[in-house]
This record gives C-alpha cells, sequence and structure tokens, in this order.
C-alpha cells in the first residue's frame, strides 16, 4: 500500500548530506538506533531470485518522529531489472505507507513515536540483487549462494541502515533448497527439512554488529570443527571438493590467534569462529563477523604462509572492524590499520622476530612507494568522503599499521598496550573514532599526542630526512634536516655509527623540530678508528625517507 507518495519522496530528498553536517555522505539519525534485525530469506535453483521479509526493531532515542529511513536498492530497468521491489511494510497488523526511490525505503509510522518508544517494523520484498550477493557457480561449476557487502553494499539484498554507526544484533532465516549447507553469523539456533526439498537454517547472532559484516552462505560445502577454545567452537567450511586439503590448510593458526588477542586485548566478544571458502571474496579475505571468509583460492593443501597470514588479519578484526567499529568512514584506518598491524604483532609471536621485521619493512617500502608514485598529498583521516563505495585503499592498512607501530615503539611496549586495553574496553560493541583512541593512549601516557596524530593522520605523505655525515678530529658529525617539498613534522630520528672494527656506537636519538630546522650532533668515535656508514633508523621504528650522504 502506497499513499502519501509525493510527501515522502520529498523527505527522500531533504534529508542533507553536506560535508558541514557529516564526515561522510550518509545521512545519519542518530534520534533511531536499530536495536536488531531478523532476517527470513529464500533462495533457489530456478533463478536468482531473493525471496525477503525482514523485521526491523527501532528504538527512537529522540521523540518526535513519525518515519523510519532504511536502506533498498531498488529494481529499475537499467539495472538489467535487478533490484529489489517491496511488496508491503506492516506494523503489526497495519499496513504502512512507503516510499521507495533513490534506493531508499522510507517508511511512514503513522504516528509521532515518543522519546524511548520501540518499534517493529517488517517489510516483505524480492528480487534479483544487483550486487553485495553473488549468485552463480563456483570454480567447480556448482550454483553458490554468497554475501559480500563491503563496504556499503548490503543494501543490495537487506533493507537496513547501510552505515557502521548504527550497529544491531541479528537473526538470519535462510531456506533453501536441501542439498546445499547454509551458514551465517553467531550460532545455530535451528536446522529442519520442510519437505518439498527444501531445508532452514536459523542462525542467530546476538552481538550488536555493523552492516558490511553481515554474511550468508549457501552451497555445496565440507564443514569441520576444528577444535575449541574457551569454549568456542573454531570451523572450517569449504567446497565439498577441498576437504582433505581445506581441512589440512584452516587447521591453523586460528586457535593460538585466538588466545594471543584476547590475551593482548580483551575478550572475543563472539561464541563461534567459522573459517570459510567463499565465491564472492575474489582477492584476499572479509571479516564478516564471527565467520570471516577467504578466497578459493586459499586452498592449497600446503599450508601456503600467505594464507596464514590472512587468516590471522581478517582474526584480528573481530576485535578491531568488528566489536570497536569505527563510527564514520573516514575513520577506517581503526579497522584496517590495527588488523595488519596485529596481525605483525602475531606473527613476532607466533614466528619470530625476523618474520616481523621482514613484514613491517616491506609495509613501510609500500607507504613509500604510494607516496613517490600516486598521491603525495593522500590523508588517512579526511575531511568528507562522497562515495560510500570507496572508503578504503592500501594506505589505510599500510601506513595505519605504522602509526601504530610508531605509537607503541614511541610510548613504550606496557603503556602502549595499556591504552590499546582501555581503549577496547571503552568501545567493545560499539563505535570509536580516532580522537578516542589518542585520548585512550594520552591517559596511559600522560603525553600530549596532538602533533603526533594531526601529523601523520591528518595531512598527507611522509617526511624525507636528509643528513650529512663526516669525521673530524675523532668525532662523526652527523646534520639532519627534512627536505619534503610539502607537510612538516615533528620526530625522533634514531642515528648509529658503524667503525672500521665493525663494532657499534650507541644510538643517538636526535628531534627533528616541526618547523623543518636542520639539527646537528656530533658522536664520539671512542679510539674505534674510521667510521664506515652511518646507520639511520636501526631498531626501524620511523615511518620516513632517508637520503644519506657523507661529506659536509
Amino acid at each position: 500500500m502506497i499513499s502519501r507518495l509525493t510527501f515522502l519522496l520529498a523527505i527522500l530528498i531533504a534529508v542533507p548530506v553536506s560535508a558541514q553536517d557529516y564526515s561522510d555522505s550518509y545521512p545519519k539519525n542518530p534520534g533511531i538506533d536499530i536495536q536488531g534485525y531478523v532476517f527470513e530469506l529464500t533462495v533457489n535453483d530456478d533463478n536468482d531470485i531473493v525471496q525477503g521479509r525482514t523485521t526491523v526493531d527501532a528504538r527512537y532515542v529522540a521523540g518526535g518522529q513519525s518515519h523510519l529511513r532504511l536502506d533498498l536498492v531498488g529494481e529499475s530497468a537499467d539495472r538489467g531489472d535487478r533490484g529489489m521491489e517491496v511488496h508491503r511494510v506492516l506494523h503489526g497488523e497495519d499496513e504502512l505507507s512507503f516510499a521507495h526511490a533513490n534506493d531508499a525505503l522510507v517508511i511512514d509510522l503513522g504516528m509521532e513515536v515518543p522519546e524511548g518508544k520501540r518499534v517493529d517494523v517488517v517489510v516483505e520484498y524480492s528480487g534479483t540483487p544487483v550486487d553485495g550477493m553473488d549468485i552463480g557457480p563456483n570454480k567447480y561449476g556448482d550454483r553458490t549462494f554468497f554475501s559480500d557487502n563491503w563496504s556499503s553494499r548490503v543494501r543490495n539484498w537487506l533493507p537496513v541502515v547501510d552505515h557502521p554507526y548504527d550497529k544491531a544484533t541479528t537473526e538470519m532465516i535462510i531456506t533453501h533448497p536441501a542439498h546445499y549447507q547454509s551458514t551465517s553469523n553467531g550460532v545455530l539456533k535451528e536446522s529442519s527439512n520442510l519437505g518439498g526439498g527444501m531445508r532452514m537454517t536459523h542462525w542467530v547472532n546476538d552481538v550488536p554488529t555493523a552492516t558490511w559484516l553481515y554474511f550468508i552462505g549457501v552451497a555445496e560445502m565440507a564443514m569441520e570443527v576444528v577444535d575449541t577454545w574457551n569454549g568456542i567452537p573454531i570451523e572450517t567450511w569449504v567446497y565439498w571438493q577441498d576437504r582433505d586439503n581445506g581441512f589440512y590448510d584452516f587447521a591453523e593458526p586460528s586457535k593460538a590467534v585466538l588466545a594471543y588477542y584476547e590475551d593482548l586485548i580483551g575478550p572475543y566478544v563472539n561464541k563461534r569462529l567459522g573459517n570459510i571458502v567463499s565465491n564472492a571474496t575474489p582477492g584476499g579475505g572479509m571479516e564478516a563477523a564471527s565467520i570471516p571468509a577467504y578466497s578459493d583460492r586459499s586452498v592449497s593443501g600446503n599450508r601456503d604462509m600467505r594464507w596464514q597470514y590472512v587468516i590471522t588479519h581478517e582474526i584480528a578484526h573481530q576485535w578491531f572492524g568488528n566489536a570497536v567499529t569505527e563510527y564514520h568512514w573516514n575513520d577506517v584506518w581503526l579497522s584496517e590499520g590495527f588488523a595488519t598491524y596485529y596481525t605483525l604483532l602475531f606473527r613476532e609471536h607466533h614466528y619470530g622476530h625476523e618474520n616481523f621485521m621482514r613484514g613491517l619493512l616491506q609495509s613501510r617500502q609500500s607507504v613509500l612507494n604510494f607516496y613517490a608514485d600516486t598521491d603525495y598529498d593522500f590523508a588517512l583521516v579526511r575531511p568528507y568522503i562522497e562515495d560510500l563505495n570507496n572508503v578504503s585503499g592500501g594506505m589505510m592498512y599500510q601506513k595505519g599499521a605504522w602509526i601504530l607501530h610508531m605509537l607503541r615503539r614511541n610510548l613504550g611496549e606496557e603503556i602502549y598496550h595499556e591504552g590499546i586495553r582501555t581503549y577496547y574496553a571503552e568501545f567493545m560493541n560499539k563505535n570509536a573514532q580516532t580522537a578516542d583512541l589518542r585520548r585512550h593512549l594520552e591517559e596511559a601516557s600522560g603525553q600530549d599526542l596532538e602533533q603526533f596524530f594531526k601529523q601523520w593522520l591528518f595531512q598527507g605523505g611522509v617526511p624525507t630526512v636528509s643528513t650529512n655525515w663526516w669525521t673530524e678530529n675523532g668525532h662523526v658529525h652527523v646534520s639532519l634536516e627534512q627536505t619534503q617539498e610539502t607537510y612538516r613534522y615533528e620526530v625522533e630520528v634514531d642515528v648509529q655509527v658503524r667503525f672500521e672494527d665493525d663494532t657499534l656506537s650507541d644510538i643517538v636519538t636526535v628531534t627533528l623540530p616541526h618547523n623543518g630546522e636542520a639539527v646537528s650532533r656530533s658522536i664520539d668515535a671512542d679510539g674505534r678508528g674510521r667510521a664506515v656508514d652511518l646507520i639511520m633508523d636501526p631498531n626501524i621504528r620511523l615511518l620516513a625517507n632517508f637520503d644519506v650522504e657523507e661529506g659536509r
């Protein structure tokens, strides 16, 4: 039933998305807080149509509102008649008016909702997803149904508030041909044959979760409960043809990763961890809540180290990105930078310091190459993001990881980890911003980190430290200066001298001021003969280009 359509369409058009109001283009409404969704989905082998029935539990934090806005990509001719058509919207027994246009569904509740009241509405719809769900053959030619919602694509098959600021619990009730297995976020509540060749599985996720992390997988699969950790089952899901190789590959290192991160950071919030191979994850991995997904190329039977790192990365996301979620897309580094760096920390813990250093240096080189060849002005935290499906990129991973590494090295291990643990404790199952991380690290360290965060996150580039050194009168003289064309940093640079007898001087730390002035230091040779080399950043703790010349 559709009435007052013109009025509701005007609401859609009037939603403000200006940079002055928002840090990204999503029309946030903090006056409404979605508490939970129940998704009832039916898929079949005859066509790619998804039949959907979604129950939305919305709490009205601010009173006086009479509408509920959800994201849902509509059917249109320019999409090849793909997209979702809403058939009706219900509140109890009452059918509600709605407008579905511009990929938004606006529901007229027919009343002003008082502050604090919860309202349930049911949306019935169907269609062929434009995106967000891959329906088709896997590498073996078998039909599969897999979702991949990064970063704002779940709206192609589910009516939701499709932005990480509004996290909600979920139930996924999937009806499908009985020859498939199906899985989703959370834990299994029911699995029943329905007759007529159909089967239903009901998954319950009681952890508040951002929409890009919602997941379904329907395919002919092999599943193994690999182990348990603290009562949490660890599962592997692979195509049935990959049973032996897949079970072998994914048996490691999940249990060790869970134990390490819980000890280092804080509690694992989910009641299950299932690693799954997905036809919709072609590149690497996707951190779906409690059931991270991986490319089918991850199965080799060799426990390839690259994929061991990907598994670690996606499990790290269960803490950062999933449990602690960025409030704005501008803060996506709080997800990707953390997952990248904490993968490196696990690599050090599990595989050794040399493995960690190798990964750290590769990450630094990636950042330096990006700023040299691609976009010197790129800043991790941007003032405004228009395209909600273009929110990330390699620097969120690599530069984000290096920012955390510099904080850990500069603040010290214990202080850094204390700050991260209190940050996690406050924002577990909630949303955080860069300022929240800074506050916790300042409280742990007693330091003012304003300049550090400003220079590394809110401006582009990296420093270039140009250094001249020479020996005179038994001393090694060193002159350091920032020479990048734009942007200035306040940084500590470590230098160390190697002598002809292959001994090393003590490390000397030089602070380069934000104003860009050159700084000189002298290092006593202590009678060890001629200096043969000047080593910059010997402990690998600064993200910078180093340009070193011998001579005045």
